[in-house]
């Protein structure tokens, strides 16, 4: 489904919005896996060379027991029970440890205090959200507190039972407004924003095309939708539109790592950036916001090297592109023009025996002093700073 541009018009009319090019347009804001930071020409200095000390700051597990923290955000305004630089975390396992059963998402303050800002049952999505909650890292704030969270869910922790599930939309209160199904959505996995006044365009990877919960083999279905919310005055946003921006991504049924397929995502100037999970690459997309068809599965930025599964994604201040490894713990700074130029160990420090990693989602904390990551194992907030 292409843009609706009468749609969009009529909100710039109302002077929410600059309908320019997306560099240009005032008062953007891109956000990539839960940053809220503009990004700007890459800096021959690398990000995260800067911090030296790795911190915890709370267990992300609530009281109904949910682990296996995935999707981070880090709070831009504080509205209903937002607080500003409050840190979301979504989690994708129910205490029994199956994946995609888990339905929480807690709110971690710097210091550590963690409040339980959403519990959604699967009866608050009742025929909204093909096989109930599973949450995912996709997880993203828009202007005014409307929480939108991804849900894969499956009902014996295994992807061969996984179901397309949706975009949960939620108010500021942590309460259930609506969902996002159908239009493409099939197994949303990580996102990233571009806020425009009014209007948003949502990125969402989604996994489960292909049917690659009936094999083992890889299927190049995986794709990238853009989804263009309008925001009204009272009201949760409305979808107007769903776009393709990328198709034929690698995904793939994993015992351990329910589906390796497309995972973060980032906005960086003019481009969209893609980790490819399953086969270690970074791919980019030029014109997500203005394009009106999928560019395939993109071009290559970088491959191999220090990237070994890249799962959750930022962009950092200076412009470089932050993915962490699934295969290895490692956090890895890539320049726009694809040279690894920095990659450290956040889940643990050799000699120790290097196994799968425990990294997810992650964030670069308001005013770059640092990056926000989850420990899957120790089911725990840190902070590299």
């Amino acid at each position: 489904m292409s843009i609706s541009h009468k749609m969009v018009a009529a909100v710039a009319a109302a002077g929410a919005i600059s309908v320019a090019g997306f560099v240009a347009a005032p008062g953007a804001q891109a956000v990539s896996a839960g940053s809220a930071t503009q990004a700007k020409p890459a800096s021959p200095h690398p990000f995260i060379n800067q911090f030296h000390h790795i911190k915890t700051i709370t267990s992300t597990v609530p009281k109904n027991g949910d682990v296996n923290p995935y999707g981070v955000f880090v709070v831009r305004q504080s509205t209903g029970r937002l607080r500003r630089g409050d840190v979301l975390v979504s989690n994708f396992n129910a205490k029994s440890n199956e994946q995609g059963t888990g339905k929480t998402i807690v709110q971690i303050s710097p210091s550590g205090h963690r409040t339980l800002f959403a519990h959604i049952s699967n009866r608050q999505v009742a025929g909204r959200c093909p096989g109930g909650v599973g949450l995912t890292t996709a997880l993203e704030v828009l202007n005014g507190g409307w929480v939108v969270v991804g849900s894969t869910p499956s009902s014996n922790g295994m992807a061969a039972t996984a179901k397309a599930g949706c975009l949960i939309v939620l108010n500021r209160n942590g309460q259930v407004a609506e969902t996002f199904h159908g239009h493409g959505i099939n197994g949303p996995w990580d996102s990233t924003l571009v806020q425009r006044g009014r209007v948003a365009d949502l990125f969402v990877t989604n996994v489960l095309n292909g049917g690659v919960q009936k094999t083992m083999s890889v299927v190049n279905e995986g794709t990238v939708l853009r989804l263009t919310l309008v925001q009204r005055r009272h009201g949760a946003p409305q979808l107007v539109s769903t776009t393709r921006v990328a198709s034929g991504l690698p995904e793939q049924q994993n015992s351990s790592a329910f589906v390796l397929g497309p995972t973060g995502v980032g906005i960086g100037r003019d481009w969209l950036y893609i980790a490819d999970t399953q086969d270690s690459t970074i791919t980019k997309v030029q014109h997500p916001v203005l394009r009106s068809g999928s560019a395939g599965p993109g071009a290559t930025v970088t491959s191999g090297g220090d990237l070994n599964a890249p799962l959750g994604m930022a962009i950092a201040p200076n412009g470089d592109i932050l993915t962490v490894n699934g295969g290895d713990g490692r956090i890895v700074e890539t320049t726009p023009g694809g040279t690894q130029i920095a990659a450290r160990y956040l889940d643990r420090t050799p000699p120790a025996p290097l196994g799968a990693g425990a990294l997810f989602g992650l964030a670069v904390k308001p005013g770059g002093q640092g990056i926000y990551f989850v420990d899957d194992d120790m089911n725990n907030l840190r902070l590299l700073h």
